[in-house]
């Protein structure tokens, strides 16, 4: 038996054999290289004799090379016989037929099983351009559905996905953007490839990239992760919320898995999840205002139980809070042109400024706050309603001086003043302060801030009521 008859081919579909015209190493590279490949195949040549047997046809039909090189087509041992006729009817069409030919089989394995198969055949031409035969590629139709699942899986969601999807290399550079995940980074499809994260997102790109370079070296997280993004808008940085899924994606040819780069899923939940903030931060104050409530009940002093208030509104709202009460301006400074005086504020209670700890009452001696004309605390008062101010985006030192001339503490950069009224009068203001590490002031802040600042009002009134018009809380009607 000749080399390739015992490596599952034989010379009927082409010139005389290499080993036996001076290329011992021909025939045992055509071996490997059939045998080396993922799908079925065998050869028949003009007479529908098998001539090619790979190792792949015998893994999937039993048969080895050396029992299906030389039989005449499938009939009596491949096939069965009711079905013989046909099947190789259509299998040697393909010798006169244009291009592939793609049939379905059901053939019969050594053991007596049956698998269906899908095949593809084309005719093998000779020098002549006569057809000599034909070749037939085959895989089992299972296998070859699977693969095209997958390949429709692709593409639908690259085309159609609800989710963003994005495709990143090894050197965390998105690779393929599908039309979602485009719209979501707010670019095209195409100018995202090859780029940094880093030009796409202006924060969480840290987060991002180190997950990315977790799931190359460890594999998939066990549950989706939940990431907030700011995105580069021409209107502005845009703050999202995005639960994210990540695969590893490994060469199936390699024979240890490769990485080829991590496919990374993800859904916008800003909504939902703001909405969550949302319940839970009014839930908290909700509390915390009912806390300070019976708290403040249980004072004698008036005035304490404003600073009550105070101290159960200042947790995980602000870093400082002051109260400053109005008093009457005196008659000397009263100006002319029948104009207003402008209001007179005294310090009455405030938060220390260094540790932690409950307010201190600090209006005793009854001076006059140093606040220069415009100062928000000012501003509060002639508008009677909320004022909210910032530092805006300055260095420390020019930071700590912006609230110093404020007669703040030194680390305040954002402010939110809400005026105290009751029975129809301003007796005072409440300052809210945030530090550096705390975002600015927003419009709910200011209702919460309000909220505060009725309570704080109604103490400081029965205050007023029980110490006279002419005592220490005395406020000026306006």
């Amino acid at each position: 038996m000749s080399a390739s008859r015992r490596s599952g081919t034989t010379d009927e579909l082409g010139p005389d054999e290499p080993g036996e015209s001076g290329d011992p190493g021909g025939s045992d590279l055509l071996a490997a290289l059939l045998d080396g490949m993922d799908a079925a195949l065998c050869a028949f040549d003009a007479d529908g004799v098998v001539t090619h047997w790979n190792r792949e046809a015998e893994r999937i039909l039993g048969w080895t090379a050396a029992e299906a090189v030389g039989r005449h087509g499938f009939a009596g041992w491949a096939v069965r016989s009711a079905d013989a006729e046909e099947v190789q009817s259509r299998l040697m069409s393909a010798m006169h037929a244009t291009g592939r030919q793609v049939h379905e089989f059901a053939l019969v394995t050594k053991d007596g099983g049956r698998v269906l198969v899908r095949t593809q055949s084309a005719a093998v031409r000779g020098p002549d351009g006569k057809p000599a035969g034909l070749y037939c590629a085959f895989s089992e139709v299972h296998a070859q559905i699977d693969l095209e699942r997958s390949i429709a899986l692709s593409e639908a969601l690259f085309e159609d996905a609800a989710w963003g999807v994005v495709l990143i290399d090894a050197d965390l550079r998105p690779a393929v953007v599908n039309a979602h995940a485009a719209r979501a980074l707010g670019i095209g499809r195409t100018s995202a490839l090859g780029r940094p994260l880093g030009e796409l997102l202006a924060q969480g790109v840290e987060e991002l990239e180190a997950a990315l370079t977790h799931v190359l070296a460890e594999g998939a997280p066990p549950a989706p992760a939940e990431m907030w993004v700011s995105l580069r808008t021409p209107e502005g940085e845009k703050r999202r919320c995005w639960r994210s899924g990540f695969v590893r994606l490994a060469s199936p040819l390699a024979e240890e898995p490769v990485p080829l780069g991590v496919g990374w899923l993800f859904l916008d939940v800003t909504e939902a999840r703001q909405s969550e903030q949302e319940a839970a931060l009014l839930r908290f104050r909700t509390n915390q205002l009912h806390r300070a409530a019976r708290a403040a009940a249980e004072c004698e002093n008036p005035v304490e139980a404003a600073t009550v208030h105070l101290d159960f509104a200042l947790a995980g709202f602000a870093d400082h809070a002051l109260i400053d009460r109005v008093v009457p301006a005196p008659r000397t400074a009263a100006p002319e042109n029948g104009e207003e005086a402008a209001p007179r504020l005294v310090r009455l209670a405030a938060t220390p400024a260094g540790a932690p700890g409950p307010s201190l009452l600090t209006g005793a001696a009854g001076l006059p706050v140093r606040y220069e004309p415009g100062h928000p605390a000012l501003q509060c008062v002639e508008r009677a309603g909320a004022v909210r101010a910032d530092a805006g985006a300055i260095a420390a030192d020019q930071a700590q001086e912006w609230a110093l001339a404020r007669q703040w503490p030194g680390d305040a950069v954002h402010a939110l003043c809400a005026v105290l009224r009751s029975r129809g009068r301003t007796l005072g203001v409440v300052t809210f302060l945030r530090d550096a590490g705390r975002h600015r002031f927003e419009r709910a802040d200011s209702a919460y801030a309000e909220d505060v600042a009725v309570r704080i009002a109604a103490a400081l009134d029965l205050a007023e009521a029980t110490g006279g018009e002419d005592g220490p809380m005395g406020a000026q009607r306006r």
